[in-house]
């Protein structure tokens, strides 16, 4: 186990990266998927307040950047005209699923079914950016995918206390964003 203010480092990373990818929203072509990033917004907000309701202590700061560097740029890609990618009916089927499931996750007062409702609700906020990933790799950076996976295998590395509601939210993100990373270098790993 790595001492707790490591956590500091993969936050800094994951700031640099979420910048790094705004910069590249203005002048690299990157076309965010605004469905996804909302509810990228939205779900480790909440998250990360069970989490502390939980008692993760900093191990919570990674699912908190999320939500904020998320904020940042949808606010940014919002900023800049046509940096969006275009939405469609299936996008807003995602996003009203994982809208609903992130009701849910407020109202269930069990802190377990709560964490599983949030980290639904932000599984399925990827769905539209995977399958634009997928189809069209260049509108997408894995720089923030990257600075996210950093972060939350760093917090990992420091949980003391292993149970669902504390390290859950942190393997799902990792998850996710391999899987984004996976769609966005495919065709180059495949070749």
């Amino acid at each position: 186990m790595l001492p707790e203010k490591i956590i500091f480092v993969g936050v800094l990373i994951n700031l640099f990266c979420s910048l790094w990818y705004i910069k590249n929203i203005f002048h690299g072509g990157i076309k965010p998927n605004l469905v996804s990033w909302f509810m990228w917004m939205l779900a480790p907000f909440f998250g990360f307040f069970f989490m502390i309701q939980a008692g993760t202590g900093l191990s919570a700061l990674p699912v908190f950047m999320a939500g904020f560097s998320s904020l940042l740029i949808f606010i940014f890609s919002i900023l800049h005209k046509n940096a969006y990618w275009k939405i469609n009916n299936f996008d807003l089927i995602c996003g009203l699923i994982s809208l609903t499931s992130l009701i849910l996750y407020v109202f269930t007062h069990n802190l377990g079914i709560s964490i599983l409702f949030a980290i639904i609700s932000d599984s399925l906020a990827y769905i539209p950016t995977i399958i634009k990933s997928w189809k069209f790799p260049e509108t997408e950076s894995s720089s923030t995918y990257v600075g996210g996976l950093i972060s939350n295998a760093l917090s990992m590395l420091i949980i003391k206390n292993w149970i669902f509601s504390i390290y859950s939210f942190n393997i799902s993100i990792l998850i996710m964003n391999l899987v984004v990373i996976f769609c966005i270098y495919r065709k180059k790993i495949f070749k």
